[in-house]
């Protein structure tokens, strides 16, 4: 075989490969070629050469790493030397890595299905561990990406506006879109969603709307356009609060209003049935006197009188007529009953659903768990950062020992009141269940969560929890940690508790994070 059947056996290689043709790939393939055909080319032996000069250890790694080009040895040595300084190799290694994902991150954003998927199944091989034949032919696939990448689909633009390749927003800016109609759509789209927003505060047990309510409804309804405001929010929060508020108040009252009726109606048809004989003569008696009362009493008395007259006229006529018919409403009666028990048992699932806590009113732990995702979704999505901290009020147990559950109460509601005076309106402060409280801070690294812990600490060490006259000494832990520095949400809660654990551990009144 010869030279020249080789070099064609190593393109037709590449090619099979899908490599591109540059010198590193096309030296590799060659000395393949050469080998398979049993012919000993010089500068396919360089690596076998330099390798003899080496001591047996490095002779045994390149074995191991199986280098086989002068490129790869390269990069071994270079390694080499760099691991001279291990905690600063390792150090720029994880940066290097953390820039990639970003990097990669950044790449999902640039609106290209092919390269976001691209970017998406790297970031995944990275996070996994992934070996470094692996990396290489992630390394190739974006070789390939960029040799292949074709942006000549913009310019079918050019009848719309100027293309400017390097620029995708300026692009889009410069097309002469037909505004009119683009805001016509808009407008269009804003009505519909202000039309089932009001409809949403309408109460669905209330008889009645709040005048808040009302006004707020009557505004959308007016005005679609103010959905794109943000200060709009916090008065479609208070409707929906007003709402659900009028709906809890009315049920309430229904069910207070039906337990009244029900139980003087069962007292006064209970004593009926067992006065059934008398009840006659004893309703004659009632008439009869109300009949000799003075036509001289005063208007009000006069009109009490006539009321009274008219409702013993009407018991006695129709006594007789309720007691043979009381069995036959017994089933009516139950069925009320019953409709009774359904809507306490509706309002106690009400109850459940709200996102408050109805002692501290903070957000409990179902509100928090829902922040915790979209916070999550946020940072895989857009790489946003955020800290968690977790408080646990030292020696709650013995609060409650000594003043009673009412004190321990009333320390819980005044810690929330520090709690939420000292967080951000970007953050979302919580009871996490019992004494253990939860801040999740948003865009803050572990830096900036840990002066929020020493703040909420300093500020607990320093009130006075007054209660019945006595003060309580009340101090707090802290356990803070990023989500950056996590494998995941769950994990970056864990390591919050595990370090307030730690606090408690090394005296309480402290902040404890990853040093």
């Amino acid at each position: 075989m010869t030279i020249q059947n080789i070099i064609n056996n190593t393109i037709k290689r590449l090619k099979r490969e899908g490599k591109l043709l540059t010198p590193d790939f096309y030296t590799e393939a060659f000395c393949k070629e050469a080998t398979k055909a049993n012919m000993n080319i010089e500068d396919c032996q360089h690596v076998d050469k330099f390798r003899a000069m080496l001591n047996k250890d490095l002779q045994k790694d390149l074995k191991n790493y199986r280098i086989a080009t002068i490129s790869e040895l390269v990069r071994f040595l270079i390694s080499k030397l760099n691991r001279t300084n291990p905690t600063q190799c390792s150090d720029i290694l994880e940066a290097q890595t953390l820039l990639t994902k970003r990097v990669l991150q950044a790449i999902t954003l640039l609106h290209n299905q092919e390269a976001t998927q691209l970017a998406l199944n790297t970031i995944d091989i990275l996070e996994n561990g992934a070996a470094a034949q692996q990396i290489d032919e992630y390394r190739q696939r974006w070789m390939n990406f960029l040799a292949l990448y074709d942006d000549t689909f913009l310019q079918k633009l050019k009848q719309l506006g100027d293309v400017d390749t390097s620029d995708l927003k300026k692009t889009i800016e410069n097309l002469h879109l037909n505004k009119i109609e683009l805001e016509t759509i808009d407008k269009t789209q804003l009505e519909k969603i202000a039309k089932l927003l009001v409809a949403s505060f309408v109460p669905s047990i209330a008889s009645s709307v709040n005048e808040t309510i009302a006004d707020i409804s009557e505004k959308i309804r007016n005005n679609p356009e103010l959905l794109e405001t943000p200060d709009i929010e916090k008065e479609i929060r208070s409707a929906i609060s007003l709402r659900i508020t009028l709906d809890k108040k009315s049920l309430k009252e229904m069910v207070a209003s039906i337990d009244g009726v029900l139980d003087k109606l069962s007292l006064r048809l209970i004593d009926m049935i067992e006065k059934s004989d008398t009840s006659n003569i004893e309703i004659q008696t009632i008439k009869k006197e109300l009949e000799s009362y003075s036509e001289t009493s005063t208007t009000n008395f006069n009109l009490a009188h006539k009321k009274l007259f008219t409702i013993a006229v009407a018991l006695e006529e129709n006594t007789q007529l309720l007691s043979k018919d009381l069995k036959g409403h017994n089933a009516e009666v139950k069925e009320l009953s019953q409709k009774v028990h359904q809507l306490e048992k509706e309002l106690q699932e009400a109850k459940k659903e709200s996102k408050e806590d109805f002692l501290t009113k903070l957000y409990n732990k179902r509100a928090l768990d829902e922040f915790l995702k979209v916070k999550e979704a946020e940072y895989k999505r857009y790489g946003r950062n955020y800290s968690i901290v977790m408080f646990d009020l030292d020696k709650f147990k013995s609060v409650n020992d000594t003043y009673g559950h009412e004190a321990g109460d009333a320390v819980l509601a005044a810690f929330a009141k520090i709690l939420k005076k000292d967080s951000r309106e970007v953050d979302i402060v919580g009871r996490f269940g019992g004494e253990e409280f939860l801040a999740l801070l948003s865009d803050t690294d572990l830096k900036g969560g840990i002066i929020f812990a020493q703040k909420v600490r300093e500020h607990v060490q320093k009130a006075r929890f007054i209660y019945k006259g006595k003060r309580i000494n009340v101090t707090v832990s802290c356990g803070v940690s990023e989500r950056a520095q996590h494998i995941s949400l769950e994990a970056t809660i864990n390591s919050a508790d595990e370090y307030l654990y730690l606090a408690k551990k090394n005296g309480r009144n402290r902040v404890e994070y990853k040093k």
